[in-house]
């Protein structure tokens, strides 16, 4: 890691939020609510207590990665009919607590800025109360997305070693970095052949941040292509549940310590 990549990593962001971490992508197939999900069980393993927040509202569907059917969501938040602690569920499995989306319903993903301003306000106060939320952001660049991941103390990009991928990675970066130049970020590259495929697609997206940007999001971990992923989600269960010590779990687990170091 660069001494670049490290200041970049430290460096305060707006409204921030310590305990805090956004997970983003350019476009949807990467992994990312996977990540988010398989991250907050990492974490909870080693007595972190933490939260999990299904920001991708709209086309939310952590509940579903995980078989769960919550009384309480997103949407009933957003309908004013409980307060956000009131949706909050435990994945008992797990030992970590969700805050569920509700998938499907678009007017989520319309919320009025002043609305969504609060509701990142609710969660910033509920944060108070876990060692570390984790916020699964939409796929994109827009402006929704980028106003959940504004507090964040870091931000992880998901990538693969797809074109599209690279190409909108790009995007939300530069757009995150133009609108706040402290904004802590990380790359995660899913889905690799082995650690040197993966090191290679992460070298790709720095090259282009460092020429045209001048700004260099340090690498926070490769997570390698394992067939045991799409099994663990076919069966609803968790990868750290059902594959412990697979490939994937390990790398998942190396993040999360790594994590877990930062100060």
């Amino acid at each position: 890691m660069t001494d670049a990549g490290l200041a970049n990593m430290n460096a305060p962001a707006l409204l921030s939020c310590p305990n805090m971490i956004a997970v983003a992508s350019g476009k949807g197939g990467v992994g990312k609510t996977w990540f988010a999900v398989t991250l907050c069980h990492a974490l909870a393993k080693t007595g972190t207590r933490t939260l999990l927040f299904d920001g991708d509202l709209g086309l939310a569907n952590v509940d579903i990665q995980l078989g769960l059917t919550p009384q309480k969501d997103l949407g009933a938040v957003i309908e004013d009919r409980v307060p956000l602690a009131g949706a909050v569920t435990n994945f008992k499995e797990g030992d970590f607590d969700i805050i569920a989306g509700r998938s499907g319903s678009g007017n989520l993903a319309t919320l009025p800025a002043q609305r969504l301003a609060e509701l990142r306000n609710d969660l910033i106060k509920l944060a108070s109360g876990y060692d570390r939320v984790v916020v699964d952001l939409g796929a994109g660049v827009d402006k929704a997305v980028r106003l959940m991941a504004g507090p964040a103390a870091l931000t992880l990009v998901v990538i693969t070693d797809e074109p599209t991928s690279l190409t909108d990675a790009y995007a939300f970066i530069k757009l995150t970095v133009s609108s706040n130049p402290g904004a802590p970020m990380g790359i995660v590259v899913n889905m690799a052949a082995n650690p040197n495929e993966g090191l290679k697609t992460y070298e790709t997206i720095l090259s282009v941040c460092k020429n045209f940007l001048k700004y260099e999001p340090p690498l926070i971990g490769v997570i390698r292509r394992d067939v045991k992923v799409r099994e663990a989600i076919r069966a609803q269960i968790s990868l750290l549940t059902r594959y412990p010590n697979c490939e994937a779990a390990q790398d998942i687990e190396t993040i999360a310590a790594k994590i877990l170091e930062r100060k």
